[in-house]
């Protein structure tokens, strides 16, 4: 699904039209939230945002990933798999999965860490701590109430914030604000941009941290399209950031190819970008995301330059002292329901 460029607008006939639809989907969805889940028995961490598309929150995972490692801890990413064919729960295994059995997000992260696919998570768990999992990370599934949430960290893109503000499908969010303010412990703010500072500000007054990171190129994709003119692709939530992020580490971006979010490339459209791009003398570039789906697909031309980032905190010791409370706090309530 590509998102409607009005749900970015800050008035629309459409999103006034569709707000009664937004206000029954947003009440569906705030019970949904307030049911109690289950206890995994180990923490769970969730990575989730408010709104549909993306804001950043496989990157935020792996880096999450990273530091609970350096804490001591083996930690399993649970996913839902979304794109993927598998409903789990399954191990991804990267040599015989591809994005159509598992997604694109698990088949990425898996080279990182290892990765569970569930569509219904609480068959995920078992699988997890099957594996040693210590810490479970949700890829997502803020909203689902299946599970009891140990700690959720909200991801939002500062330049983007959300939106307009109103529920799907009047708006970009899953859910009326207030009740996932309310049930956010930390707020990760992706650049260095404003559209999100009423969220933080909101936030501050509950006494939830404003966590500020931003995307950092990877050495080795930077000097393989030094001094290159690049025709960039993407089909993730917001194709825009992942143009601008190339701008901003001085890439010369000469053609842009925007698709839908998790969009499966056909032949034709492959063919499509090889030619104009042989044409015009650039190099293909796109994420690592894509590339993954990509993987498997008949007519996926040569040459194509994966683009890696990494997400790096401005206070890694404030981030690492937050999940480390929260961790202690998981294992202090379990420790006395005994």
């Amino acid at each position: 699904m590509r998102e409607p460029a009005f749900w970015y607008r800050p008035r629309s006939p459409k999103s006034h039209l569709l707000s009664p639809l937004g206000a029954l989907y947003g009440a569906i969805a705030a019970r949904r939230m307030a049911r109690e889940g289950l206890d995994a028995g180990i923490p769970v961490l969730c990575v989730g945002n408010y709104h549909v598309g993306g804001a950043g929150k496989t990157p935020t995972v792996l880096a999450l990933t990273k530091l609970l490692r350096e804490l001591g801890e083996t930690p399993v990413v649970l996913s839902r798999g979304y794109g993927g064919r598998r409903k789990g729960p399954v191990m991804v295994d990267r040599n015989s999965h591809t994005a159509a059995d598992v997604g694109d997000e698990p088949l990425m992260m898996v080279r990182d860490v290892p990765v569970a696919v569930a569509r219904d998570r609480i068959d995920g768990v078992a699988l997890a701590k099957s594996q040693g999992a210590s810490v479970i990370l949700m890829d997502d599934g803020f909203q689902n109430p299946k599970l009891l949430k140990d700690a959720s960290l909200i991801v939002v893109d500062s330049e983007r914030g959300l939106g307009n503000g109103r529920v799907f499908p009047a708006g970009p969010l899953r859910a009326p604000l207030k009740p996932q303010l309310a049930r956010t412990d930390a707020l990760v703010l992706i650049g260095d941009g404003r559209a999100a500072n009423d969220v933080a500000a909101e936030l501050a007054k509950r006494n939830k941290p404003e966590l500020r990171a931003r995307l950092k190129p990877d050495a080795a994709s930077l000097a393989q399209l030094s001094g290159k003119k690049v025709l960039a692709f993407a089909g993730i939530g917001d194709p825009e950031r992942f143009f601008r992020t190339l701008r901003a580490a001085g890439i010369e971006v000469a053609r842009t190819r925007p698709f839908a979010d998790h969009h499966m490339f056909s032949q034709a459209e492959l063919a499509a970008l090889a030619a104009e791009a042989k044409a015009e003398q650039l190099t293909l570039v796109t994420t690592e995301k894509d590339l993954a789906r990509l993987r498997g697909t008949e007519g996926v031309p040569d040459g194509i330059v994966p683009f890696k980032v990494t997400l790096e905190f401005d206070d890694p010791a404030k981030l690492k002292q937050l999940i480390s409370d929260h961790l202690y706090k998981a294992r202090e309530r379990r420790f006395s329901k005994r």
